[in-house]
């Protein structure tokens, strides 16, 4: 019998889990299978989050004979089988697991069945195929990403396979809702990895009726940090925030440890990632870059393996120099704007180019600072009532922010300059 990750593969578009953005109403990889236009493709992303499903399910949906192959495990005596099989019985959609390991006597075979169309090619791969596959095979076909599932994602399907009684369970389940949330918040957007848990869990419990004791033991870990609804959840986000903050390494790095035990990458990529910014910030702009690359390989990797990006910047951040200055500064303008409302802009300031603007005084008066030394020229900026505001305090954090806060003094100066000269 084949186990239920198995069994609960989509047979058509509408039970795809998530990926809205394609094969939602109006999609592009919807509106393919609807006109009966289909074209190869390569999906890209994390493990079990729907690669193989999308094939099988534009396959069942368009009336398609569907085949897969391995392009590690499978020979080339394998791909020239399923070549015959297309010229014989008409087009397959063929998915082609680890495209980006697929050896040259492989791509020189493949390549005029893609050119002729007698096979529909899905490439799978958790590698970005814009570096990972041959130019050769890439220019003949669409690259779609696939994104990670969310909670409710996961929630759904685990659902689904508890009421589907022809391809689920044909026995009654009764799954606990703190194990639900368990399993759906732990298994990082894997579905496939959650119907192997569930399955495991639902067959060695008592009466088929799961609690979270069964799923911790099914998924070999403990539940205390997976209530991302819950007071706990929030304390470990802001516990590892403030110790990066504090710059207290040993006490960031446990934080994470934390959150990666609970498997919930999203919220420590979005926090990581605020944290560069907001308490990081100016004083070493390079960590913003590393977070976004950091977090974005996190993504790509998934667990286990997202733990080694995510603990390398982790500590960047921790002991990287701190400024939350662009943070202050934008809190200030923002309550300026709340206090005032939309002020007029100067006219000077306004917008040129159209029909009739000189007319109206627009753009008038304007001067255009890289006709001045230093690309720098006294004229006013902000609205007549705030003339005044002085948001950004530099705090001399790093050379970067030295550098800014150099630059803002010296354009202070040459103003109060400019006021004593019209005297």
């Amino acid at each position: 019998m084949q186990n239920l990750a198995r069994r609960m593969r989509p047979r058509n578009i509408d039970e795809i889990i998530g990926q809205e953005h394609l094969v939602g109403d109006g999609k592009i990889i919807r509106r393919m299978v609807e006109t009966g236009l289909l074209s190869s493709m390569i999906l890209y992303g994390p493990p079990g989050i729907g690669k193989t499903s999308i094939a099988s399910a534009i396959a069942g949906t368009a009336n398609m004979a569907f085949r897969t192959f391995n392009a590690t495990t499978d020979s080339k005596k394998r791909l020239q089988e399923i070549a015959e099989e297309a010229k014989f019985s008409g087009q397959l959609v063929l998915l082609l697991d680890e495209i980006h390991r697929l050896d040259k006597p492989k791509q020189d075979f493949l390549l005029p069945l893609l050119e002729n169309g007698e096979i529909i090619l899905i490439g799978a791969t958790t590698e970005n195929p814009y570096f990972s596959v041959v130019p050769a095979v890439r220019s003949r076909v669409q690259i779609f990403e696939l994104k990670p599932l969310t909670t409710d994602d996961m929630k759904k399907a685990i659902k689904r396979a508890l009421n589907d009684k022809e391809n689920g369970f044909d026995f009654e389940v009764q799954l606990d809702d703190d194990a639900l949330n368990f399993l759906a918040s732990s298994t990082n957007g894997d579905v496939r990895s959650a119907y192997n848990s569930l399955e495991l869990a639902v067959l060695s419990s008592d009466n088929h009726h799961v609690t979270l004791t069964d799923m911790e033991n099914s998924l070999q870990r403990k539940a205390f940090t997976f209530d991302k609804d819950g007071d706990a959840h929030y304390d470990l986000l802001s516990a590892l925030q403030k110790s990066i903050r504090g710059s207290d390494v040993n006490a960031a790095l446990h934080y994470t440890a934390r959150l990666i035990e609970g498997g919930d990458l999203q919220s420590l990529a979005r926090r990581l990632t605020v944290i560069a910014y907001e308490d990081i910030g100016l004083a070493n702009p390079d960590a913003a870059v590393h977070t976004v690359t950091a977090v974005t390989a996190a993504e790509r990797l998934g667990f286990p393996e997202a733990r080694i990006p995510l603990a390398n910047i982790v500590v960047d951040l921790a002991l990287s120099p701190k400024s939350n200055s662009a943070y202050a500064s934008i809190s200030e303008a923002l309550n300026d704007l709340h206090s005032h409302g939309n002020l007029p802009i100067p006219s000077h300031l306004q917008d040129g180019h159209y029909s009739g603007a000189k007319k109206l005084g627009r753009a008038e008066g304007y001067k255009y600072p890289h006709n001045f030394p230093n690309h720098w020229v006294d004229q006013e900026y902000l609205p007549e009532k705030i003339k005044n505001a002085d948001y950004f305090h530099s705090e001399d954090q790093g050379r970067y922010e030295a550098a800014l806060g150099k630059r803002l003094n010296d354009i202070k100066e040459a103003k109060k300059q400019n006021k004593k000269n019209k005297k």
